[in-house]
């Protein structure tokens, strides 16, 4: 083989091997957050609680990638400021009490803390199209572990998770001398498709 023939058969190979590294990069994919959801139930309890209503919130997918082989992992972010209070027996009115409260410095304290974001730290299979994700939450300026259970169905993955405000330095919120209150626990349910 003279030289340029071995000058040749050396760039094949590099591109080769390139194309080769490549195709083995991880498969990481972007959330759609146009078709993906996330919503926190908040629930009532006190001695008054059949006269208040539970609270259901909308909580938008700002951005997020999930990884779906060679050790897979999850990314979210939320945007705290554009969480908005559904709460459809409520009017209008009261639903906009209840989101100020939520987004103040009683409850997210947006300001200070614009962003939530969760980051998985493993992925355990159960069976098939069912895990247990663990990861870390950073929410309200502190971030803790949570564990959040997931399937995946019809193209999306969706899961739930229950989570504390006390764990994250967040005092739930107490009405009419605390007879009406809402509950510690929180959960939080998800729905995630990916792009195409």
């Amino acid at each position: 083989m003279n030289r340029v023939n071995r000058a040749t058969f050396a760039v094949v190979i590099s591109l080769l091997c390139l194309a080769c590294s490549i195709t083995a990069l991880p498969n990481t994919r972007k959330i759609d957050v146009s078709r993906s959801s996330l919503k926190v139930r908040v629930y009532k309890t006190g001695f008054f609680s059949a006269f208040a209503h539970n609270h259901e919130i909308e909580a938008p997918i700002k951005s997020g990638e999930l990884k779906e082989s060679d050790g897979p992992s999850i990314e979210l972010r939320i945007d705290a400021g554009k969480m908005r209070v559904l709460d459809p027996e409520e009017s209008e009115d009261k639903r906009a009490q209840i989101q100020r409260t939520m987004q103040g410095a009683q409850v997210l304290d947006c300001d200070r803390f614009p962003e939530i974001h969760f980051q998985s730290t493993a992925v355990e299979p159960r069976e098939t199209d069912h895990w247990v994700v663990h990861g870390n939450l950073n929410l309200h300026g502190q971030n803790h572990p949570v564990t959040v259970d997931v399937t995946f169905k019809d193209g999306l993955y969706r899961g739930s998770a229950t989570l504390k405000q006390t764990g994250f330095g967040i005092t739930p919120v107490s009405i009419a001398g605390g007879t009406v209150k809402v509950k510690d626990e929180v959960k939080v349910e998800f729905q995630i498709s990916l792009v195409k």
